[in-house]
């Protein structure tokens, strides 16, 4: 391994009093943070009543290319740099996959703070079997590509964890009735940890 190291760590889904101990020493030990929104990061640094000495840069989807070569190069100087998203673990449906594989062709050295899984919790929730089951992310916005979408699922047997958008629910599960059928059982899991957490559980 060559430089500093690259870690990824968890942070709450909205309650702040998940945050492991751990999290919080990581985060006043880093050299560097970069988040997929400085302003949400620095809440949450604020809400956890931490004195850092680490700059917090920006780093979502959109720019994630481009910050690649500049985390890479500080990591082979030797910083520690931590990433983190607006909620739950990086790199799953947030920023930090590309930036785990640049490191890997690197051989830079790269670990995980574990802790909230917005994935793991619902299946948790949702009363449908978790010996085994599929995370599938996002579904497509287009209505054709995501009916297309749920087509290619319309066999499998796991439990199946997907996130949609407030505003493409009710689309997102008329789809979903039309290919899937009325008889398959769902759960709908929203603001988990938060004061107005709510699953709704039945039928599609």
């Amino acid at each position: 391994m060559s430089g500093g190291q690259l870690i990824l760590a968890a942070t709450p889904l909205g309650n702040v009093l998940d945050a492991s101990p751990r999290l919080k020493q990581t985060l006043t030990e880093a050299d560097l943070i970069a988040a997929e929104d400085t302003r949400k990061a620095k809440r949450l640094i604020q809400d956890l009543n931490l004195d850092l000495k680490a700059p917090i840069i920006s780093f979502f989807e959109e720019n994630e290319i481009e910050k690649i070569p500049e985390l890479i190069n500080k990591l082979k100087q030797g910083l520690k740099i931590v990433v983190i998203s607006d909620a739950g673990t990086p790199a799953i449906s947030d920023p930090g996959f590309k930036l785990v594989k640049q490191a890997i062709t690197e051989n830079i050295s790269i670990t995980v703070i574990p802790g909230p899984s917005a994935p793991t919790m619902a299946i948790a929730l949702s009363g449908l079997p978790t010996d085994r089951f599929a995370f599938e992310g996002f579904a497509p916005r287009a209505q054709g590509a995501r009916k297309s979408f749920y087509e290619k699922l319309r066999f499998e047997e796991r439990t199946m964890v997907l996130f949609e958008a407030p505003h493409r629910l009710a689309e997102s599960i008329a789809d979903a009735l039309a290919v899937f059928g009325a008889d398959r059982s769902a759960a709908i899991c929203r603001e988990m940890t938060k004061t107005y957490e709510e699953v709704v559980r039945g039928s599609l």
